[in-house]
Formats: C-alpha cells, sequence, structure tokens
C-alpha cells in the first residue's frame, strides 16, 4: 500500500461513513445515499449556493449537511467550484471539435502530443481515445481563422499529427452536467 492509500483508508470519511450514509466499499469506490447525489446535483447547477440553502433544501441542519460537503470534497468526488462563463457575452465564439491521429504510436510519441496540447490554451478539452483516431480535442477560438492559424502552428511544430478532422460546432444542443445519479451504483 502507497501512503495515499493509507491516508484514505485512515480518512474520518470511512469511520463516519455510516451517520453520513458516504461510505466506502471494497474497492474504495464511495457509496452515497440520496442526500449526497441531492447535494451534488444542486452544487452541479448552483455552485454559489449558500450552505444554509443548501441544507434546507436536502432537509438537513447546517451541520450535517456541511459535513457531508466537507466529506465530499476530502474524497475527490467535488474536485472544485467555479463558474459558468457565457462565451457569447464575449462576442462571437467557435467552438471545433477535432479528431487527431498521430503519426506513429510510441509511448514517447503520445507524452510529445500530450505535452504540447497542455500548452494551447485553446485546446480546452483533449481526451485520448479508442477506435480510428488517438485524440478528441475540443478548440475554442474567436473565429475559423484563428482556428486555421492554430492548426497551422500545431502542424508546424511537428507534435505529432498524421491527419485531423475538424468539426465546426453550429449550436449548442445540449451542454449538462452529467447527472450523478446516473454514476451511482445501485
Amino acid at each position: 500500500m502507497d501512503a495515499t492509500t493509507v491516508d484514505v483508508l485512515k480518512s474520518p470519511l470511512l469511520s463516519r461513513g455510516a451517520r453520513t450514509g458516504l461510505t466506502k466499499t471494497r474497492s474504495e469506490t464511495p457509496r452515497l445515499d440520496a442526500r449526497d447525489i441531492k447535494i451534488l446535483a444542486i452544487l452541479q447547477r448552483e455552485g454559489r449556493i449558500p450552505k444554509a440553502a443548501l441544507a434546507e433544501r436536502v432537509n438537513l441542519s447546517a451541520t450535517p449537511c456541511w459535513e457531508r460537503l466537507r466529506r465530499l470534497e476530502e474524497a475527490g468526488i467535488i474536485e472544485s467550484y467555479g463558474a459558468q462563463v457565457s462565451l457569447k457575452a464575449f462576442g462571437p465564439v467557435a467552438i471545433v471539435f477535432v479528431e487527431i491521429e498521430l503519426e506513429s504510436h510510441r509511448r514517447e510519441d503520445f507524452s510529445h502530443f500530450e505535452q504540447a496540447v497542455r500548452r494551447i490554451p485553446e485546446i480546452v478539452e483533449c481526451w485520448a481515445v479508442g477506435g480510428g483516431i488517438d485524440y478528441l480535442c475540443k478548440v475554442v477560438v474567436r473565429n475559423l481563422t484563428d482556428y486555421q492559424m492554430l492548426i497551422e502552428k500545431m502542424l508546424g511544430d511537428q507534435i505529432g499529427i498524421r491527419r485531423y478532422y475538424s468539426y465546426v460546432v453550429t449550436s449548442a444542443v445540449k451542454n449538462e452536467p452529467m447527472p450523478v445519479s446516473l454514476l451511482v451504483q445501485p
């Protein structure tokens, strides 16, 4: 066992889990009860909700609600809090999904590409995927000219791109957080 595993095993999450509903199974996967799921669902949509209002909405007093929230954070279930910024407020933007296939499939080629992508702020999401392509990236730029300049720079920097396929977003049909209730094992 590494130090992180030992710390997780000693955490108050396990010792007080039965009282709060947040418990761990043998595989260390947190089990969430209905109140935990409701807390997460509310926070996904209303991250700035006052703690008192959150407690009221999940039918708990402030202290037990705060303890659950703290344990969800400590367990790594809540990674961070942030604002969802409207890109439209800054004027027109172009969102492009890009499928990328690498020239070579050695470990160092993947590493080289991923390091390069981390330095490109216009690439806001990048996923390594299985199938006919290697990566799926979400790019946000002011316009398609900026997108084309970005692609040309990436090709010029020789970060290992064999071919790419671009898909320009014409409208957002649905853009919602993943419903936590679908992820919880029965």
